[in-house]
């Protein structure tokens, strides 16, 4: 009987970190995905990891911006050619599971570009979304 235990035990812990990988995985790759367009100056691509809502919150210097379109129109605004876009190298540092819904993922951003290089640090709060990780939530500095 304690065998059976530990066996059913083992293969709940080895399925519970298999979907923890899953997730963790497929939110690198959207962060991936998104250094990859922002490489390609395609702001509209770069902003698919994002909550499509009216409720998506980014905080930057300027103070909060509600909303997807606000936000992705001030990237458009900020960012308007090459020259400021420029190489966008993301480091994370780290990426943790706070429940079943969400993650939080905390890196470091730099912008090599013709227009000054800039950089600083961010979080990011995910949330399964209809069976889709998305930010909901940018913090960058």
């Amino acid at each position: 009987m304690k065998q059976i235990f530990v066996l059913f035990f083992c293969l709940f812990l080895c399925g519970s970190i298999f979907a923890q990988s899953k997730d963790e995985q497929q939110i690198r790759a959207i962060l991936k995905a998104q250094e990859a367009a922002w490489n390609r100056a395609d702001l509209r691509a770069f902003m698919k990891g994002y909550w499509e809502s009216d409720s998506m919150l980014f905080m930057g210097k300027k103070g909060p911006t509600y909303g997807y379109t606000a936000t992705l129109n001030n990237y458009l605004k900020s960012y308007p050619d090459t020259a400021h876009t420029g190489r966008f190298t993301s480091t994370i540092v780290s990426v943790k599971r706070l429940s079943k819904m969400y993650f939080i993922v905390v890196g470091q951003w730099h912008l090599k570009r013709s227009a000054g290089d800039v950089g600083g640090y961010y979080s990011l709060l995910f949330r399964k979304i209809k069976g889709e990780w998305l930010i909901v939530m940018d913090h960058t500095s």
